[in-house]
């Protein structure tokens, strides 16, 4: 069996295929957020003990973490002492200058996760070239060691000048604190946590990655024997921001790579169940209870960056493109001080979750929404466990009614509009500000709450066609389940793209390779099950940021320079709009990425049999003053090559989908459920 698990704000899922291909396995249940271990625990229990099920069989256990994320955005982390060259004590709040907002005045920058008395500074400053301008003073050092030794720090990070480059002093002085700090104080350098050029990003990365290694650190301890108590004797995988998986012995160490886990495993699930059907160019929307990720992917690839902000901070790390929006089912309607409409991004999270939870929550949310307009099942959700009342999501909407002096009607349907409204927003900036046009591509929607809200955004970006797989819902965890052992190294360079330039980049390539053959037998990675390939980030001279260019090193130095000139020119244009021919090229830093390919569970196709009916009808408001009496069909008994007119409600454990009048829903072999729109 192979388990995939992945926790959000409101509800853990789980995903366990058998490996035949037979049957895959579906369970949601809500979030413990104090312990999220707890629920994936009480989540797996249940499913081995109403299956039937050995946990011994388990193959592999991969794990998508909000922890990391929620730690961070709610500031309860770890407390961090940092140690830097002298004069660079503030360059954490100094930053790069530039507001969050350029006319909002009184949005600044989140407060450094250090506080500025446990920012040390000790004399020490290597150049650009490496050579040594002040030395490392090792006496002021063991001062500064005494000194965070009496604020009880949880662990001690080092960020030096050129460290990117030459780590020696970072080493020396990790050494000598270790020695003596107590063992329980952790020492990290920024040059193990992210080696490039840019000192403001480097220390704010290896900062974020010491504020969470100790809060991740328990919480996988934790899980590791909850796990193995169940009889699991597979090893705990955990999913990163690039959609690769790690070992619990390196996410412990990097926590902060699995900082986006959640929103990349959605996107590793998208992309392996859209190429199985033969879809290649897709725009995905995942919908949870908190927020709305989008991310694009062409001719099969999903788009990778390495920075991001994360709870307001710069991050240096690999992660695909995931552009997240404050609009989920549990998104809070509110009306601002102009008189308008709000919905977002605050949520009414897991707990007290929507009015309709019947759990302490009274103001309105999408969810309320929806059900009031018959959209959402007005009795119960996750197939009956969760009880709800809809006269409390009534009850809500028409507060937020009385104060708009419209009808309940309306109210609820402009909280759905708002909403989408957001998610059309964060579909644009990565979709039509970036050169494609949304029409050219499938919505391929999955997230708990994203089948209820696909109609209006692809009608909104013109698109076609929605795709809405199996386990919409569950995708993350499924994504988690089907994802390879991934790693990336990288070496800053900064040399001009020539033949010579070639022969630095190789022998960068070579120590790079080195470290990838030890990730390999760390994680015991197959030499069968082996892959790795090269980038270059190049740039303009006197640009700030570089793009990345695949290279294939079996070419000679003079062909690589004439191909890399050639790509980037393309590149540029693509990405600027322009291409300056006669500019020279630089290479700013070398990378490698390694793949450990695990072998992936079979996908169960779709049961061909006679079309089955409607289990039952709903009074359904699909647009103002058009309410329909709409058939609601199970998608577990939908059968492959079946056709379902709109208007049409199909309900499942983890989601329920919205066929609106005129469009035509339609079963793949593999389950997917193809709605193609009316002009």
């Amino acid at each position: 069996m192979y388990v995939g698990v992945d926790v959000g704000g409101t509800f853990t899922d789980i995903a366990i295929n058998l490996g035949d291909g037979s049957d895959l396995i579906l369970y949601k249940l809500s979030s413990t957020p104090e312990a999220p271990e707890v629920a994936i625990v009480e989540g797996i229990k249940t499913v081995m003990k109403n299956r039937n099920l050995n946990a011994k069989d388990i193959k592999r256990f991969a794990h998508g973490t909000t922890v990391g994320t929620n730690a961070l955005i709610e500031r309860r982390c770890g407390k961090v002492a940092l140690v830097t060259s002298e004069g660079f004590r503030d360059l954490l709040e100094i930053g790069r200058q530039t507001r969050p907002t350029v006319y909002d005045m009184h949005l600044d920058h989140p407060k450094p996760l250090v506080d500025r008395e446990s920012r040390f500074e000790v004399p020490q400053r290597r150049l650009a070239d490496g050579s040594i301008h002040v030395k490392l003073d090792e006496e002021a050092l063991k001062n500064v060691a005494s000194q965070i030794a009496s604020q009880n720090v949880d662990c001690v990070v080092i960020c030096f000048l050129h460290s990117y480059a030459f780590p020696e002093d970072e080493n020396i002085a990790a050494s000598l604190l270790e020695k003596l700090l107590p063992e329980n104080v952790k020492v990290l350098t920024s040059s193990s946590v992210f080696p490039e050029f840019r000192e403001y990003e480097r220390f704010s990365t290896a900062v974020l990655n010491a504020a969470l290694i100790t809060i991740v650190g328990a919480y996988l301890d934790r899980l590791t024997d909850l796990i193995a108590n169940l009889g699991i004797l597979s090893e705990i995988k955990i999913s990163q921001s690039s959609g690769g998986l790690m070992s619990v012995r390196m996410a412990k160490e990097f926590p902060v790579r699995a900082s986006l886990s959640g929103p990349a495993a959605g996107v590793q699930g998208a992309l392996r169940r859209a190429t199985v059907a033969g879809y290649k160019d897709i725009i995905t929307l995942d919908v949870g209870g908190t927020s709305a990720d989008v991310a694009l992917l062409q001719d099969g690839k999903p788009i990778e960056v390495n920075g991001r902000d994360l709870a307001g901070f710069p991050i240096r790390i690999p992660s695909l493109d995931v552009n997240s929006v404050g609009a989920g089912g549990g998104s809070i309607a509110w009306i601002d001080r102009d008189g308008l409409l709000k919905v977002g991004p605050k949520s009414a999270g897991a707990t007290p979750g929507p009015a309709c939870y019947d759990l302490g929550g009274t103001n309105p949310t999408v969810t309320d929404a929806n059900v009031m307009l018959g959209r959402l099942n007005g009795e119960s959700l996750l197939a009956g466990r969760m009880k709800i009342k809809k006269e409390l999501s009534l009850n809500s909407i028409h507060d937020l009614a009385s104060e708009l002096k419209v009808d309940s009607d309306e109210a609820a349907l402009g909280i759905v509009k708002v909403s989408c409204a957001t998610m059309v927003k964060a579909i644009r900036s990565i979709s039509v500000e970036r050169g494609y046009n949304p029409s050219d591509f499938l919505l391929f929607v999955y997230g708990g709450a994203g089948a209820l809200h696909a109609n209006e955004v692809a009608r909104d970006l013109g698109m076609k066609k929605i795709i809405i797989p199996p386990s919409p819902g569950i995708l993350c965890a499924e994504g988690a389940m089907n994802a390879p052992l991934s790693t990336e190294y990288v070496s800053t360079i900064l040399i001009r793209l020539d033949e010579t330039g070639m022969k630095t980049i190789r022998q960068s390539v070579n120590t790079l390779n080195k470290k990838v053959d030890l990730w390999y037998e760390n994680e015991s990675v197959p030499t069968s099950e082996r892959e790795s390939w090269c980038t270059v980030g190049a740039r303009y001279y006197g640009q700030n940021y570089e793009l990345s260019l695949p290279i294939d090193l079996s070419k000679t130095n003079d062909i690589l320079v004439t191909d890399i000139t050639s790509e980037f020119h393309k590149a540029h244009e693509a990405n600027y709009g322009f291409a300056s021919i006669s500019e020279r090229i630089q290479v700013v830093n070398v990378a490698v990425k390694a793949i450990g390919d695990l072998d992936v569970p079979t996908l169960p196709k779709a049961v061909i049999a006679e079309e089955v009916k409607p289990k039952s009808f709903r009074n359904t408001l699909f647009e103002l003053g058009s309410r329909y009496d709409t058939p609601v069909y199970e998608r577990s008994e939908l059968v492959a090559a079946q056709v379902i007119k709109g208007p049409a409600i199909v309900e499942q454990m983890d989601t329920t989908i919205l066929i609106f009048p005129n469009d035509i829903g339609r079963v793949d072999g593999w389950g997917n459920l193809i709605i193609s729109l009316a002009e």
